[in-house]
């Protein structure tokens, strides 16, 4: 799986789960990754896309659609 979107190069990020006593245990935040397949320079290509990329990527190829 990949690490990183494609687009926005968001990815994952260390921080601490803290509990109600203070104790401090390390944990990954990491991004919602998801495969989707474009056709970038003629090619069809498999990349990851976090989830507010691939919304915003499925808004813009639909707008001339919707407008018509």
């Amino acid at each position: 799986m990949a690490t990183h979107c494609f687009i926005c190069q968001k990815h994952a990020d260390n921080g601490n789960n803290v509990s109600h006593a203070k104790n401090r245990t390390k944990r990954m935040r990491k991004p919602n990754l998801h495969t989707a397949h474009i056709n970038i320079g003629g090619e069809n290509k498999k990349i990851a896309l976090c989830s507010s990329c691939r919304k915003t990527l499925r808004k813009v190829t639909l707008a001339p659609v919707a407008a018509v």
